[in-house]
């Protein structure tokens, strides 16, 4: 009866996880080159070759503050693009949009908003103080200690005039700063007018963001095929004086995502594209898996058709395995170098001094 007993429980559990958990829609994220990444200057032809079938459009939203039934790109129009650099833990965003009245004149919230929430390791759950789990303790423990800790929200101001960029909606605003991240805006309205924003900018998602500072903080590492939680609405103003007079144009089908990374969209990581990397080429990386008895593992990263590996240690000893583990005898700095050869020709690939044992 007792296991009976776990095994519904566990379900419920299950079930109940599933149903909140991030959803994934197939979004993904393009991968720009290491020589194309975008210049935060408020343009648009760094973003040429973004594909257009990976733009998020105001199609894709939806207004659950009940006032738009539909999409009408005579009142807002928007197209969203996310993109990221191998070797940087940013989110590069370029973000376009057409607004029949564009309100910005307060020092408030009361201002067109782009708001988006970042889960960089999928961890899910509620992120805002007001949505802790316990809702005995404090109040401002909460908030110190939880919000924006492990996904962040950020309010992004369309366009912010006379303050600051965004409100980074927790208690660590450092993350809206270089070297965390960066804005340019190009707009050419008033208050009141309609018109097109463009808004360039990167963050950087952090697994970890506590209110201390950087010194502790990490961040969210990157890679090819990863899957983050991403998601992000539009509060749309079209009264300067009527707070009640807006649109919340959201992503998700969960009104409540910008306090729960469990009620956003799941966004895939691309891999660089094919036209932009080598065919043929070699390259590898190493770990020290056992410093006291000098252990090297070696991996082969090298693409294209590949029928030998010869590796060079640089210490007087070789290997043809793809994947060796070399142990060195002495302590010293490496040149290590591999050479490898397939039907489409040879090629090498040295690191000088990258591999160190004592």
């Amino acid at each position: 009866m007792k296991f009976k007993l776990f095994t519904a429980a566990c379900l419920t559990c299950f079930i109940t996880y599933n149903l909140s958990a991030q959803e994934d829609k197939g979004y993904k994220v393009y991968q720009f080159p290491a020589n194309m990444i975008p210049k935060i200057d408020g343009k648009t032809d760094d973003w040429d070759s973004f594909p257009k079938e990976l733009i998020v459009g105001t199609d894709q939203l939806w207004d659950d503050s009940g006032k738009y039934p539909k999409v009408d790109p005579k009142n807002l129009d928007v197209k969203v693009k996310v993109a990221w650099v191998k070797g940087l833990n940013r989110l590069y965003f370029l973000y376009e949009a057409y607004d029949n009245y564009w309100d910005f004149t307060h020092p408030g919230l009361h201002n067109d908003i782009f708001e988006i929430v970042v889960d960089g390791d999928l961890s899910g759950g509620p992120l805002i103080d007001e949505q802790h789990p316990n809702q005995k303790l404090d109040r401002w423990e909460t908030y110190f200690a939880y919000h924006g800790v492990h996904a962040q929200n950020y309010h992004i101001f369309t366009p912010a005039v006379g303050k600051d960029w965004a409100l980074a909606w927790g208690s660590q605003p450092w993350i809206k700063n270089l070297p965390y991240s960066n804005i340019a805006y190009s707009y050419n309205f008033k208050p009141g007018e309609s018109g097109k924003l463009t808004a360039e900018f990167w963050i950087t998602p952090f697994d970890y963001a506590g209110a201390e500072g950087p010194l502790r903080a990490v961040e969210s590492v990157l890679f090819d095929n990863k899957k983050i939680g991403l998601t992000w609405a539009i509060i749309d103003y079209d009264d300067v004086n009527d707070e009640t007079v807006k649109g919340f144009w959201n992503l998700s089908k969960h009104h409540k995502m910008y306090g729960n990374s469990s009620l956003g969209t799941i966004f895939t990581l691309q891999p660089l594209e094919e036209k932009y990397r080598k065919p043929f080429e070699a390259k590898w990386s190493f770990i020290v898996t056992d410093m006291a008895k000098r252990e090297v593992t070696f991996k082969d990263q090298s693409r294209g058709k590949i029928n030998k590996w010869h590796w060079d240690f640089g210490d007087g000893t070789f290997s043809n395995e793809q994947n060796p583990v070399h142990r060195y005898k002495n302590p010293g700095k490496y040149l290590v170098v591999l050479n490898i050869e397939g039907p489409d020709g040879k090629a090498r690939w040295a690191n000088q001094w990258d591999v160190a044992v004592k």
